[in-house]
């Protein structure tokens, strides 16, 4: 289907539904495609592709509220599935915080080409793909006698979709992504170390595809003779390939629904502080090749460039439509796009270079964050950092704590970042974390 067959189909369904009882109306139609190849001792161990159509519909009747998708997309379908949802709506309780946006706040058109389609998407041969994961795993594969198994994948796919409202929105998206990814475990004692390396692109010709398996092996073999150390309070520098791990409580903390239901720690904590003056994060949209660039989110609202913390103070919370009704607001957006963070001067080896004595995470391995409270424990997984060195690799270890006062601890951040990610985040240090061992 066209992008112009899209739009017909989805102001059809509009007008549909409006003939049809409903007071407000937005429609989505969107194109998915997407593969995958995984292989193992030499062999393809899983091979997949999915192409998958479908048209999202939201209601509004009589101050009621539903959302219905289907991937029936011919006319006499739509019609009586529109038509079914909704009659069943209104036997929905009424919501009169459920509404489309201010039409003010849409995106109005015009805005730059942000580059996140790869338009040779679907003229990569799908050998390529598989000898990208065959080259991957050889990499590896024989070039350690502890190895007990290699693999590795190779997966990517492209994301269309157009969406109009009742109240004056048009708008299309359009994104592709890559990535290879080569996990290797080895011979470690009684345990099976493990590592694994990922790169990832929004563009074919921009894929890393080297490398992946050589890191990973390293990373395994590192791990080998990893054990419990004593109970300590010490500095931890989290590497920037999981930083997301521990900073994602954070950004359900500033969502509006974690707000509106007081399920956040940092409840009321506009503008002020809430973090050590290290840490600086701006949410931009309109990051050229971004892989979380976009126009305007899920509701349609035009794309703003907005401070979230600036020096520890927080600027900003993530509220839609719905909850900044309830709220009493005005409505930010509902999510992030790409993160950015302000980086320091150091890389990952400097940083470890800086300190007498800290652990380096390179793994989490469960645990959990209350939303509410901020109290945290997390398994982790890395290596013991001794005159600025690392001496040992350590795992089954835990740190617990209170989020609020970790942030508060951080002591510098890396100038280290995967641009490739929507989070633009380098390894960070924080002070003072309890970590439990033997």
């Amino acid at each position: 289907m066209t992008k112009e067959e899209k739009y017909n189909l989805a102001k059809w369904a509009m007008n549909h539904a409006l003939e049809n009882g409903a007071q407000e109306v937005s429609v989505s139609i969107s194109d998915n495609k997407s593969s995958s190849v995984e292989v193992r001792e030499e062999k393809i161990d899983k091979l997949e592709q999915a192409i998958q159509s479908g048209l999202s519909i939201r209601l509004f009747v009589d101050n009621k509220y539903s959302s219905h998708s289907t991937n029936r997309m011919k006319k006499e379908d739509l019609a009586r599935f529109i038509e079914e949802a909704i009659e069943g709506t209104k036997y929905l309780s009424e919501d009169e915080f459920r509404t489309l946006p201010n039409p003010s706040l849409y995106y109005k058109g015009g805005g730059e080409d942000l580059n996140t389609l790869d338009t040779e998407y679907n003229n990569i041969d799908p050998k390529q793909k598989i000898d990208l994961a065959y080259a991957a795993e050889k990499e590896a594969l024989g070039k350690d006698e502890r190895i007990i198994s290699v693999s590795a994948s190779y997966y990517d796919g492209l994301n269309e979709r157009v969406m109009v409202t009742s109240n004056g929105f048009e708008g299309d998206t359009a994104t592709t992504y890559y990535g290879l990814y080569t996990s290797v475990s080895v011979k470690g004692g009684e345990a099976r170390p493990s590592g694994g390396w990922s790169e990832s692109a929004v563009f074919y010709d921009k894929l890393e595809k080297e490398g992946t398996g050589s890191k990973a092996l390293e990373r395994a073999i590192n791990k080998i003779g990893q054990a419990k150390i004593e109970s300590e309070k010490l500095p931890m520098i989290v590497e920037y390939k999981v930083v997301r791990n521990i900073l994602g409580p954070v950004l359900s903390a500033i969502n509006g629904s974690s707000i509106q239901q007081k399920r956040s720690f940092l409840i009321d904590k506009l503008n002020e502080k809430i973090a050590s003056d290290k840490l600086t994060v701006v949410d931009d949209p309109f990051i050229v090749g971004g892989r979380g660039s976009r126009l305007f989110d899920s509701e349609g609202l035009a794309a703003k460039k907005r401070s979230v913390i600036d020096k520890g103070v927080l600027k900003t919370y993530y509220i839609d439509t719905y909850y900044a009704k309830k709220l009493e607001t005005e409505p930010t957006t509902g999510n992030s796009s790409n993160l950015v963070f302000e980086l320091g001067d150091k890389n990952l080896d400097q940083l470890i270079a800086s300190q007498k004595r800290a652990i380096l995470v390179t793994g989490f391995n469960g645990g959990n964050c209350n939303g509410t409270t901020g109290d945290f424990s997390y398994g982790i997984e890395g290596f013991l950092v001794e005159k600025g060195k690392i001496t040992k690799p350590v795992a089954e270890m835990n740190i617990t704590g209170n989020m609020k006062k970790l942030l508060m601890d951080i002591a510098e951040t890396g100038n280290d970042v995967n641009e490739n990610s929507s989070l633009l985040a380098p390894s960070i240090v924080f002070n003072n974390v309890d970590f439990s061992g033997i």
